[in-house]
C-alpha cells in the first residue's frame, strides 16, 4: 500500500468515525428520550444486562468512567425509576450491589430489540473475518477510550 493510499484511508476512517460517534451518541439520546431516562441511565443499563455480576457503585463509576458521585446519582436515579435495587452482598455484607430489577430492565430491552433486526440485517452483509475485524476494532477501541478517559481526569482543565 501507498502512503499517499494509506493516508487518505486514515483520513476516509477518522471521517467515518467522526460521523459514527456523533450518530450512535444521538441515537442513544432518541432512546433515552423514548424511554424518558438520561443518556448516561440507558448506557448504564446497557452495560449492567451485560455484566457477569451485580456491580458495586464504585465499579459503576469504573464501568461508566464517572466519578463515584456521579455514579452514585446514577444510580439514585435508576433506583426512583424503579430500574436497579441496591442489594447487601451476600459474601461481604459491607459491600452494596447494583442489581436489576428484571420486569423494569425488559422496557429497555424490549426497545433494542425492536431495533436490532435493523443492526443484524447491516452486520449480516460482512463475511465472519470482517466481523472478526470489527469486534476485535471495537474491544480495541473500548479499552483505549477508557484509558483515554483516565488520562482526561487526570489533567487539568483547560482555561
Amino acid at each position: 500500500m501507498t502512503a499517499k493510499r494509506r493516508t487518505r484511508l486514515f483520513e476516509e476512517l477518522s471521517m467515518a468515525s467522526r460521523r459514527y460517534l456523533a450518530s450512535y451518541v444521538l441515537f442513544n439520546q432518541a432512546i433515552a428520550d423514548h424511554l424518558g431516562l438520561h443518556p448516561t441511565d440507558v448506557q448504564f443499563l446497557s452495560l449492567l444486562s451485560a455484566a457477569p455480576a451485580p456491580p458495586t457503585v464504585r465499579e459503576v463509576a469504573e464501568m461508566t468512567g464517572l466519578t463515584t458521585g456521579s455514579a452514585t446519582r446514577l444510580v439514585d436515579r435508576l433506583e426512583r425509576g424503579g430500574y436497579v435495587k441496591r442489594t447487601p452482598d451476600q459474601q461481604d455484607r459491607r459491600r452494596v450491589l447494583v442489581t436489576p430489577v428484571p420486569d423494569r430492565l425488559d422496557r429497555v430491552t424490549a426497545v433494542w430489540n425492536d431495533l436490532g433486526q435493523s443492526w443484524q440485517t447491516l452486520l449480516d452483509e460482512h463475511t465472519d473475518e470482517e466481523l472478526e475485524v470489527v469486534t476485535r476494532h471495537m474491544n480495541r477501541a473500548h479499552d483505549l477510550s477508557h484509558a483515554q478517559m483516565r488520562r482526561l481526569r487526570s489533567q487539568p482543565k483547560p482555561d
